[in-house]
């Protein structure tokens, strides 16, 4: 599920969005995801252009001064206040992080979390925002492939050395190293085409479909598939994440059991991993018997027991 770390105005204070996370992690939601914007311009329609990474006829949830923490702090404090949820992003601008620092930074978080945290990755959309950290928002595809080169071959070589176009170093050490073997999982945010296939073969533990893709998963898992075993990688084995249609009763309120019925067709698509969005009771105790409500009807649905 995700976990607003975002506001439309000065919340006043983060407290219920920390309180959401333990509720999370208490109920036995699998995972909690996090979204990132570090600066914004002011031409927000761009992000309903789908041509330059936007949804069409999506709508930014904020204006340009919408409150919006920097997500891998979020993730730090929430894994200090759970034990067991994972913690990721959907989706890090991971382009707009020196890549060296980000590996660190990372694998920090990877070990004070007991080997938790998953990368969610795209280029966005914004222009303002790359130009804002001195980047071209034209070459951030290639960017992105940089940063996750460069990232990988810290947290997996001993004795790290690199080279590319636009970096050389030999020789580096990087302790500690993150604790999940091959590094901090990389889940690659996309539409359905060979730029993003390639990323996910060379990078992939998993995909965040995108655009029509995320749309008609069915269709948009197949297509992918195929394009990833062009690239020379075996799909099997790939995560994907799905997105669970919310079901209302009669009255309008969420019926979490029908909900929850959904997810087999899903799975049996190739998901392997159900996103769900569904309002929240303000009063605490009774989200976590919401939550804990979704996930016994959840792990019915799909004949799971824990």
């Amino acid at each position: 599920m995700g976990l607003k770390s975002f506001s439309p105005n000065d919340p006043g204070g983060w407290q219920p969005m920390l309180d959401l996370a333990r509720a999370y992690d208490s109920a036995g939601i699998d995972r909690l995801v996090v979204s990132d914007h570090v600066v914004y311009g002011e031409n927000l329609d761009a992000y309903g252009r789908p041509e330059i990474g936007g949804s069409e006829g999506g709508k930014q949830p904020t204006g340009p001064d919408g409150h919006w923490l920097e997500p891998l702090t979020v993730l730090s404090v929430v894994a200090g206040l759970t034990s067991r949820v994972r913690l990721g992003t959907n989706i890090l601008l991971a382009s707009l992080r020196r890549p060296i620092v980000l590996s660190k930074t990372a694998a920090t978080l990877d070990v004070l979390s007991g080997g938790r945290l998953d990368l969610g990755v795209g280029v966005g959309w914004q222009r303002e925002e790359y130009e804002a950290a001195g980047l071209e928002f034209e070459g951030r595809g290639k960017l992105l492939d940089h940063t996750l080169d460069v990232c990988q071959t810290i947290w997996r070589e001993p004795r790290a050395t690199y080279t590319s176009e636009r970096l050389h170093f030999e020789h580096i050490h990087s302790m500690p190293k993150p604790l999940q073997p091959g590094g901090v999982p990389i889940w690659v945010s996309g539409t359905v085409n060979k730029n993003v296939a390639r990323r996910i073969a060379r990078f992939g533990s998993g995909w965040i479909p995108w655009g029509p893709a995320a749309k008609d998963i069915r269709a948009g898992i197949t297509e992918m598939f195929a394009a990833v075993e062009a690239q020379g990688r075996d799909p099997v084995g790939l995560q994907v994440v799905g997105h669970l249609p919310m079901v209302r009763d009669a009255h309008g309120r969420p019926d979490l059991a029908a909900t929850a019925e959904g997810a087999p067709a899903l799975a049996e698509a190739g998901v392997t991993d159900v996103r769900a969005s569904l309002p929240l009771p303000q009063d605490p105790h009774a989200v976590e018997d919401t939550l804990s409500e979704l996930v016994q009807a959840f792990r019915q649905a799909v004949g799971r027991t824990a």
